[in-house]
């Protein structure tokens, strides 16, 4: 248990004080780096993976797909594990290991806010089309449009944690998943 608590806190995910161990709550600015730094890894992972992606990886992909598609009743944390499915199935199409280390190191930041911004309707559709444009990209092996797809993806998601932040911010709860 100690190890496990002295690697989290190597990793930042939570802090100390005294002999309490609390999880670390993100500031605006660390959600920003962090968008810019997941914006340029999720575009080299999709250009990877349109270049590289196997049939199978393209199965997973339109799986997670379909999957997100397929739920119902708006829970935003079954989105936002939806979300991630698709995330993790097109990281692994890249078939680069640095850049699937690197983006679930980074996802794991953003689960120290404490909420989703796919519990908003709008975000979800644009969501499942920015997905759909990205699988015809790979699928059609155009890895500067994948690049160019994922890139915008992450910007957007960026902009709406940032409004869910500032909304939440009086509060002292940051928004993002």
């Amino acid at each position: 248990m100690r190890e496990a608590l002295h690697r989290l806190e190597g990793e930042r995910l939570v802090e100390r004080s005294g002999r309490a161990v609390t999880v670390r709550r993100m500031t605006p600015e660390e959600i920003l780096d962090i968008y810019e730094v997941r914006t340029t890894l999720e575009g080299a992972a999709a250009r990877s993976a349109a270049t590289r992606a196997t049939a199978l990886d393209l199965m997973r992909l339109k799986a997670a797909q379909e999957a997100m598609r397929a739920q119902r009743g708006g829970d935003p944390w079954e989105r936002a594990r939806l979300n991630r499915r698709f995330h993790q199935a097109m990281w692994e199409a890249s078939h680069s290991l640095t850049t699937l280390d690197l983006l679930e190191r980074l996802n794991s930041h953003l689960f120290l806010s404490a909420k989703t911004m796919l519990g908003v309707d709008e975000r979800w559709q644009t969501v499942l089309r920015e997905h759909d444009e990205l699988i015809a990209a790979i699928e059609s092996r155009d890895p500067d449009a994948a690049r160019r797809i994922a890139e915008h993806h992450m910007l957007g998601a960026r902009d709406v944690r940032m409004r869910l932040f500032a909304h939440d911010a009086p509060t002292g709860r940051a928004a993002a998943s």
